[in-house]
């Protein structure tokens, strides 16, 4: 099922004027979620809004904003107020200007989105706006209102749609400066180079770029430590059964997986296995990650 739109407007060059819709390119449901327990009891823990003075608990109906002016001073905020500065949406990206990909700092990069046109209208005019930029080999800049904020977004073509980048402004990002005065002054000399350039030569070379490929290896180096201890548990049946039950039941051997930490961590020190000693969350995200891979 296809996300829902974040976002739904007009995306404008000039006379050139179109209905989009923005959907978010990244997302959080594939990442390995944990809850905190009470180590006694097993039950969840669960976080009360308390007053910071009195300790007591405060309904959520009596909690209002408040903006801090000194370090025990607050002036009050009302919804109202909030609602009559909020910046009003326009519901267009209007394109300002074309820079080149080269002139966009990285630290400026939040988010990526994708646009595309909305409903059955305004393609013809969305694909002359793509392959303008497309052509120009230019990154065109625009703005858009989000949650009451204006945001730069910066637009490129990809495939037959537009991939939009959210940007900072210039205020948020931290002068490098302040991290790096204080690095020494080294000479590397050229034989240092060299060396080093050897070394990397005799890394594997990808056929492309696999951003999660570090992650996958931890994964699979940790399915080769673990899954073959799991199969005490009844689990497999040996090595070679793993890819294909991971692949056909990625949530079974993460749910197989846990109950064997678990297992183990309640068993006597002396029985713990040093396999079990070395799960760590991560490792069990790993592990889920190259599961997903093998699909």
């Amino acid at each position: 099922m296809a996300p829902r739109a974040n976002w739904k407007g007009f995306l404008r060059l000039s006379l050139v004027t179109c209905p989009v819709a923005l959907y978010p390119a990244t997302s959080e449901s594939e990442k390995v979620s944990f809850n905190q327990l009470n180590r006694k009891t097993g039950h969840r823990i669960k976080y009360a809004k308390v007053d910071a003075d009195t300790g007591e608990e405060v309904a959520n109906e009596d909690i209002v904003k408040g903006y801090k002016v000194d370090t025990d001073t607050f002036i009050e905020v009302t919804k109202e107020e909030l609602e009559n500065v909020a910046l009003e949406s326009t519901r267009t990206i209007e394109i300002d200007e074309f820079v080149d990909r080269s002139e966009i700092d990285p630290r400026y990069l939040i988010r990526p989105y994708y646009l595309r046109p909305d409903g059955k209208v305004g393609h013809d005019a969305f694909a002359v706006i793509r392959e303008t930029i497309r052509e120009m080999n230019k990154v065109a800049i625009g703005r858009v209102v989000l949650t009451n904020r204006e945001h730069i977004i910066a637009l490129e073509p990809l495939d037959k749609g537009l991939m939009g980048t959210l940007l900072r402004y210039p205020y948020e990002v931290r002068s490098a400066e302040e991290y790096f005065d204080d690095i020494q002054d080294v000479k590397v000399t050229q034989d240092m180079l060299d060396l080093a350039e050897y070394f990397a030569a005799q890394k594997p070379k990808p056929i492309a770029f696999r951003p999660d490929a570090a992650r996958v290896a931890r994964g699979k180096k940790k399915a080769d430590e673990v899954l073959c201890t799991m199969c005490h548990l009844g689990g497999f049946s040996g090595q070679n059964e793993i890819p294909r039950v991971a692949g056909q039941h990625p949530e079974y051997v993460i749910k197989q997986l846990k109950a064997f930490k678990a297992r183990t961590r309640t068993n006597d020190a002396g029985s713990m296995t040093s396999v079990a000693q070395t799960i760590t969350e991560q490792d069990i995200e790993d592990l889920a990650h190259y599961i997903s891979s093998l699909e």
